[in-house]
């Protein structure tokens, strides 16, 4: 599965890249690719493909409007958006997103309440987390929204 995070705080964007790293070497098939903006992330979009396009709210290109990270993401290509944020505006974007026809879950993850030091000492637990927030995900999602 092929992921692109967009995530502008250094220290989650640090945290994924061990978790990725340690996937890798477990031999799970994750590719993440991460990208510290909205700019960054279109051009990667431009470029390549993605399964997964996960999105926190809070980017420096977006200002206060929160709609807009989404909606930007949601016209590049035909990939499953994500909404991982702290923001208390996320199940609003998700709920908005879904009602236009994007290809969303359709709950958003609270970033603060992700634990990412599992993630990286328990590889198979991020595959399972990315594999929640994929359309066949199935009744057994534990993606927590608060």
């Amino acid at each position: 599965m092929k992921v692109l995070w967009i995530e502008d705080h250094e220290p989650v964007r640090t945290m994924l890249a061990h978790a990725a790293d340690k996937a890798a070497r477990a031999r799970i098939p994750v590719d993440l690719v991460m990208a510290e903006g909205l700019l960054a992330a279109e051009r990667r979009l431009r470029l390549e493909r993605f399964d997964l396009v996960i999105v926190d709210l809070q980017l420096p290109e977006t200002g206060d409007d929160v709609d807009m990270a989404v909606a930007r993401v949601a016209n590049m290509g035909k990939h499953r958006i994500a909404v991982a944020s702290s923001r208390p505006e996320r199940d609003e974007v998700v709920s908005s997103a879904a009602r236009c026809g994007a290809n969303i879950h359709p709950q958003a993850v609270f970033k603060a309440g992700l634990n990412f030091n599992r993630f990286i000492q328990r590889p198979e637990s991020f595959e399972d987390f990315l594999l929640e927030l994929m359309p066949a995900a199935g009744a057994r999602s534990t993606v927590r929204a608060a």
